[in-house]
């Protein structure tokens, strides 16, 4: 009996790895230059891309064909407007900052993903990476904020570009397998397979330190020692009571799930709260479905912008509530954003000349806009802002030197970012 079937338990032999062999991998990650700062990351994706015109940055004057069906409210910070279909949110902008002037030059789905996930932009239309994910690199850099929680995870699946690349699997995110919003919501590979009850488990990690006793004895590198070290914390996640609780979203009082909203999203962004309030350092809540070509008007105000707003909100209070705002730092984006001028079908279509980018907490300045665009909402009017600047501003929040070199699968040094600088306005 090979050592990996041993702890080839319930659905851990992804791709042929199991736990202990991602944990061996991670362990690799440790080298000069590795942050320690106890902070971590919610990032709201809106794969798709979202209507800033419609949100954040709304034109009023501009020309109908421009401005569209929707009007501004204010907010709870003097001067800054939003839109009608935001309220929730309109109530904590003093917790908030939107940087109206976010652009970059790449139409495509998968190109537009990719520069805004890992800060490079592909040359061909792709849908995984390239280059690492920003997760992945604080996997890699961070790890978990706790012993025995996954550093990297995806809600309640991965988007496209969230993989690590030439990282390696070890640091790609973890995900449930399952939607937190069902009735019946478990973690795929934190419990046992049926034909195998934790006493058994436990008979099978003794026979397995038996056997690794007898390897030990003509070990002289120490090898062994160390390889066992990764079974052990695999064996210590399996078994965790506190893994397992910061995933049992059950576990909240039915008010607060209501408070996010009873739907994916909303159930997803409550589960990310749990997480990194349990030990999490990364986490991204998948909301797609913002490609709005046609009917963007119906289409948001009767169901995207209501359950986004919900769910920013309810997160932006209870991160607030728990004493987490200064810790985690919530970002919400997408690839680009809409075309300003409304099409034939009342759709808007794809618009990198200008987006909105949402950040929250993590110790930064908020209750401000920073940037502006122009009457029209195509492109920055002052303060132009660039996908590596946003990863950049992310990265310090984290305590991460995103000059800091890897290299890739031919063995070229490649930095986390090659250009780009902090949002001085947030710090």
């Amino acid at each position: 009996m090979s050592r990996r079937s041993f702890l080839r338990v319930g659905f851990l032999g992804l791709g042929g790895l199991t736990l202990a062999d991602h944990l061996s991998l991670k362990a690799q990650a440790t080298e000069e230059g590795q942050a320690t700062k106890d902070t971590a990351v919610i990032l709201l994706w809106l794969g798709g891309g979202p209507s800033h015109i419609d949100m954040y940055d709304l034109k009023p004057d501009a020309p109908v064909e421009f401005r569209g069906e929707f009007k501004e409210i204010a907010t709870n910070v003097s001067g800054i407007r939003i839109s009608e279909n935001l309220p929730l949110q309109a109530r904590h902008m003093d917790k908030m900052s939107v940087i109206r002037s976010v652009t970059h030059t790449n139409a495509g789905h998968g190109m537009g993903t990719h520069w805004m996930m890992t800060g490079y932009v592909p040359t061909i239309e792709i849908n995984d990476n390239l280059n690492p994910s920003c997760g992945s690199i604080v996997a890699r850099m961070r790890g978990a904020n706790a012993p025995r929680m996954p550093a990297y995870v995806c809600l309640p699946s991965p988007p496209p570009s969230a993989n690590a690349a030439y990282l390696g699997v070890a640091h790609n995110p973890f995900s449930p397998g399952s939607d937190p919003n069902s009735a019946g919501f478990q973690v795929r590979d934190l419990r046992l397979s049926p034909r195998v009850d934790l006493d058994r488990f436990q008979n099978r990690r003794q026979l397995l330190k038996g056997i690794d006793n007898l390897r030990r004895d003509i070990d002289t590198q120490g090898t062994a020692e160390g390889y066992d070290r990764f079974y052990r914390d695999a064996f210590e996640i399996i078994t965790s009571e506190h893994c397992r609780n910061a995933f049992d979203i059950h576990k909240e009082d039915p008010r607060l799930r209501d408070r996010y909203g009873r739907d994916s999203w909303g159930q997803s962004t409550l589960l990310a709260r749990r997480l990194v309030e349990g030990g999490a350092t990364y986490v991204t809540v998948n909301m797609g479905g913002w490609d709005t070509h046609s009917n963007n008007f119906q289409a948001l105000k009767t169901s995207n912008l209501p359950r986004y707003d919900r769910a920013v909100a309810a997160l932006l209070e209870d991160l607030h509530e728990r004493g987490l705002n200064k810790k985690v730092l919530v970002i919400s984006y997408g690839e680009f954003g809409r075309t300003p001028r409304i099409n034939p079908q009342a759709g808007r279509d794809h618009w990198p000349g200008a987006m909105s980018v949402v950040m929250a907490g993590g110790g930064l300045k908020v209750g401000q806009i920073i940037g502006s665009t122009d009457p029209k909402a195509e492109y920055p009017k002052t303060r132009a802002v660039g996908p590596q600047d946003v990863l950049a501003t992310m990265y310090h929040v984290l305590g991460i030197n995103y000059r800091h070199e890897f290299h890739d699968a031919a063995q070229r040094p490649v930095p986390i970012l090659n250009e780009g600088k902090v949002i001085e306005e947030l710090i």
